[in-house]
């Protein structure tokens, strides 16, 4: 059938958002505790610097959505960006954990430089991750099915960023800056060959009658647009919530447990989301894709503030973040599924078919601006509370981490909730959208 994309094809999808997430988990997990603790900065300097680098290279993602959507090659619209940028998004986040001696003031230059450009070419790649979608196939169930590849994909990346630390202890001999710019260095030789070999097997379709649009009709293509802009709603609010809790958890599990070790035991446990990412078709198939990114954002929620009540057992505390986590990959992968289905609705709704615009903003400026937020309020709370690297924490400071790893990333997963309850409306109309735009096209061919 014209819109079943081939198995080869689904593995190589997946893998472009291995190669994603094998360098920017690390990113997002270890960049406020490699600052603090292994590049010397204080945690205030470290969350502020964050901020506001995510929030300036946040303005990326539209930028690289207009290009994509002026993108017109014999490659395709999307797929070219893997080729392009594969390269410079290895070696930026090489150099972003790679620690050169240099005096406070420019050790705080050059974090913020270099990150902003890993961040900025990894926006390269995810834009186009995402953006490659809805011209992949026509088909809302052939793409939840590509989709739960690309999730799979990128949860095995995820579950190799786990090797991080024991990495760092091999590589670096106790020089933990060394064990860090060596393992970002062979993560992103893996990558580079991740991204190569996806350019060279994906297709895409639905580009060849496509005309660079000007970048006020990308713009005009959110007017009225309402499920995009309650799924990107929902979407920020989750990544903020999933990066206040995995920017605290190496502090949790190192002050509070006592037991720094187990970041990277319970990392390789949560390979166990790729079960739930695997039955999303399935669980979609019986339901639809608002009840179950609800359902797992609250499974998500519930779990984590359990972990409170879990005192001193670390069996209960593994048990529990492994479900949230669960919830946690469910919820994430659905907005990247729904997305396409936004701009299908926006080309119904205004004739302009803004792939890239509509689902730049809806992807890599959530990732990233969540990214951020979510790695500066875990700063402000624990310092707030009395945080100081490498020494014994007062009760105080303890408070302020659980609260950043347990209570808050909840309280962030209910929140986003909201905007799916209204999304419900908008969703039992894509049918009739799927089957009107395909007899606009059969009468423009």
């Amino acid at each position: 059938m014209e819109n079943k994309v081939p198995f080869y094809q689904k593995i190589s999808y997946g893998a472009t958002d291995c190669a994603g997430n094998l360098l920017y988990v690390v990113i997002s997990t270890y960049l406020l505790y490699f600052f603090t603790d292994v590049f010397g900065l204080s945690v205030g300097i470290a969350g502020t610097l964050l901020l506001a680098t995510r929030l300036v290279d946040a303005v990326d993602a539209p930028i690289w959505g207009f290009l994509v959507d002026h993108t017109h090659t014999k490659w395709g619209q999307s797929r070219p960006y893997f080729l392009w940028i594969c390269i410079p998004f290895a070696f930026f986040t090489w150099l972003t954990f790679t620690t050169p001696s240099l005096s406070p003031k420019m050790k705080v230059v050059y974090a913020a430089v270099t990150y902003i450009c890993a961040g900025v070419c990894y926006t390269g790649i995810a834009t186009p991750i995402t953006s490659i979608l809805p011209n992949l196939s026509n088909d809302s169930k052939e793409r939840v099915v590509l989709n739960s590849y690309r999730m799979v994909g990128g949860n095995i990346g995820k579950l190799f960023t786990n090797l991080t630390l024991p990495l760092v202890a091999i590589l670096g001999a106790g020089n933990d800056r060394k064990g860090f710019s060596f393992t970002l260095a062979i993560f992103g030789v893996v990558a580079v060959i991740l991204l190569i070999s996806a350019f060279k097997n994906l297709r895409e379709k639905n580009v060849s009658n496509l005309k660079s649009i000007p970048i006020k009709k990308s713009v005009g293509a959110v007017k009225g647009n309402w499920p995009w802009i309650l799924l990107v709603s929902a979407n920020l609010i989750y990544w903020i919530g999933s990066n206040v809790m995995s920017s605290s958890q190496i502090y949790y599990f190192e002050y509070n447990l006592h037991m720094k070790y187990l970041v990277s035991v319970v990392g390789a446990l949560s390979f166990l989301t790729i079960g739930g990412m695997i039955l999303i078709p399935f669980m979609v198939k019986i339901s639809n894709k608002r009840s179950v990114m609800i359902g797992s954002l609250i499974v998500s929620a519930v779990a984590n503030m359990l972990i409170h009540f879990a005192g001193g057992s670390v069996a209960a505390v593994i048990v529990l973040y492994v479900i949230s986590s669960i919830g946690s990959g469910v919820a994430c992968s659905m907005p990247f599924a729904m997305l396409s289905d936004t701009v299908d609705f926006g080309e119904w709704k205004t004739g302009i078919r803004a792939s890239g615009f509509l689902t730049s903003i809806g992807s890599a400026f959530c990732i990233k601006a969540g990214s951020g937020i979510g790695g500066f309020i875990p700063a402000q709370i624990m310092g707030a509370f009395g945080y100081v690297a490498n020494k014994t924490q007062t009760a105080s400071s303890l408070f302020g981490i659980e609260f950043s790893f347990v209570w808050l990333p909840a309280i962030l997963f209910l929140a986003a909730c909201i905007p799916m309850v209204i999304y419900g409306k908008y969703e039992k109309n894509e049918i009739n959208i799927k089957n009107e735009l395909e007899a606009r096209r059969a009468v423009q061919a």
